[in-house]
């Protein structure tokens, strides 16, 4: 059974957000020729309870069978499906630093349902220069190559100073949707989607649990 696509668009942020590890899990348990699996073995994989992992799934119409549990491929699909990987999402990144070219190079976009389109530096010297076979072009290409490249995500990996007004040139180019590794908050219409990567912040929630780990057993864990 199958989620109509208007009933999709209510499916809670939290659910949304764990729909990628159901798919990678699923992947993985595909490449290991397996054709079903059970709510458990799921959840396990994608490191929830199942009674989560059966709460999310019902939001796509998607119960299982009892006995048999999920199909892998069919659920695969339907996942895809509510999150827009049946087509190819196209994208700019913007910024040609070290994290930048990593990231045109990312082999995941690929195969998750995008692909680089452009990639830009607001260094007028580096344009025309070569990474991962596409040339950096300039800033002030960026509106005419979204328009005509048809780009819908914007991929801001430059340095904090800069992000906003980078972040600004997107959105006015027509980009909705912006994932931002700089460490700072953007500013955006209430139209425009924002996902943020702030690595030092997961390192200092690291570290956090390290030094946790360091101190007496009586200390260890607030009361």
């Amino acid at each position: 059974m199958s989620a109509d696509p208007a009933i999709r668009r209510d499916i809670p942020d939290a659910t949304v957000a764990r729909l990628p590890e159901y798919l990678r899990a699923l992947s993985d348990v595909a490449d290991r020729g397996i054709s079903s699996v059970s709510s458990e073995e799921l959840a396990q994989a994608a490191g929830v309870r199942s009674t989560q992992l059966r709460k999310d799934l019902s939001h796509l119409g998607s119960y299982g069978i009892r006995g048999v549990g999920y199909e892998v491929e069919h659920l695969a699909l339907e996942i895809s499906r509510a999150l827009g990987l049946t087509q190819d999402w196209p994208v700019a990144i913007v910024g040609m630093g070290n994290l930048g070219r990593a990231l045109a190079a990312y082999s995941g976009f690929a195969t998750g349902g995008f692909h680089v389109a452009a990639v830009f530096d607001e260094d007028a010297a580096l344009a025309g220069a070569l990474v991962a076979d596409l040339p950096i072009s300039p800033m002030t290409d960026l509106a005419l190559l979204v328009r005509e490249r048809g780009i819908t995500i914007g991929v801001i990996a430059t340095p904090a100073a800069s992000a906003q007004s980078v972040c600004n040139a997107l959105v006015e180019a027509g980009v909705r949707s912006l994932l931002n590794f700089a460490p700072l908050v953007l500013v955006v219409p209430d139209d425009v989607d924002v996902r943020r990567v702030d690595l030092s912040t997961e390192l200092h929630v690291l570290a956090f649990h390290e030094q946790r780990k360091s101190l007496p057993p009586e200390l260890g864990v607030a009361r």
